[in-house]
């Protein structure tokens, strides 16, 4: 499992990256920012309670003592990392905010030297910078002649921190011998409570529940665009430190870039590819492993 634990990350980070598909049809439907949020984290954790109960009704036992895991990663990142990135859209640009939001892999290396002693080796920096910088060109901000604002940036960096917090808290969670199915399950109907004052529910269930084929595509919606990619990274986490997996899941925008391309026709220039070019080179990087981890493999 260790030995494709980069493949699962990267994995997870495609899927992420397709979530523009089902985002935009949401939106087309009524439903706003928070909306969406609320009816991901709603569909997520009920269904996962329900497969859970059924199936596996051993893993939704949780010592009262570790909720604090639970409520990190559903209040601290899932809802405010959304929260703030949704503002800071707004405050900004939807390139300025991405790039803030990928400054998380720097914060998670920062933050897994300090809590879980992680080395912070010359290999993660170079795949770090590379991941950026492609970030930087995928996203256009260069080009975007968005004035900056002081809370704008605040709130991009804020996403940012919230984004980096699900790999802390999730690590805390599974150092306490949680299994990944436990982590997602808790973390979104935490985060679907939690975002209910900050969305319109009843209408969120009537938009997104109003046909047969609207509900199908909700349920799917929490299936590939969260259950899925968040269980991946959680089991792909367990076998690789916390640095690592934020770059290798900076594949994100790069799959979205492409679908852009595939699916709604945008317009892909020479800086897009070189983005993608450097992304896919940080990790590279970032997935090599040194001859001292071959041998100790």
């Amino acid at each position: 499992m260790k030995k494709i634990s980069f493949l699962l990350i990267a994995a997870a980070g495609i899927l992420w990256g397709s979530m523009g598909l089902f985002v935009r049809t949401l939106n087309g439907a009524g439903l706003e920012t928070m909306d969406i949020v609320f009816l991901r984290a709603l569909v997520t954790g009920v269904g996962m309670l329900m497969y859970l109960g059924v199936f596996c009704p051993k893993l939704l036992r949780v010592r009262p003592r570790d909720f604090w895991c639970f409520f990190g990663t559903g209040i601290a990142s899932i809802v405010f990392f959304n929260f703030c990135y949704f503002r800071a859209i707004m405050r900004t640009s939807l390139c300025v905010a991405a790039v803030l939001l990928y400054t998380a892999p720097a914060m998670v290396m920062i933050m897994s030297g300090i809590l879980f002693k992680e080395a912070f080796t010359g290999r993660k920096a170079i795949a770090l910078l590379l991941t950026f910088a492609g970030c930087v060109l995928v996203t256009g901000v260069l080009k975007s002649g968005q004035e900056l604002t002081a809370g704008g940036i605040l709130l991009g960096l804020g996403a940012g921190f919230g984004y980096a917090l699900y790999s802390i808290f999730s690590r805390y969670a599974l150092e306490r011998g949680y299994h990944s199915l436990t982590i997602t399950c808790y973390t979104f109907l935490i985060a679907a409570a939690a975002a209910v004052p900050l969305s319109h529910p009843g209408e969120v269930l009537q938009a997104a529940f109003s046909s047969w084929g609207m509900g199908a595509f909700s349920l799917a919606f929490g299936l590939l665009c969260t259950v899925a990619p968040y269980l991946l990274y959680t089991v792909g986490l367990r076998y690789t430190d916390n640095s690592k997996a934020s770059i290798l899941a900076s594949v994100e925008p790069v799959t979205a870039a492409v679908l852009g391309v595939i699916v709604f026709h945008e317009s892909l220039t020479v800086m897009t590819v070189l983005g993608m070019v450097l992304v896919l080179a940080g990790m590279a990087v970032c997935s090599s492993r040194t001859k001292r981890e071959k041998t100790s493999a």
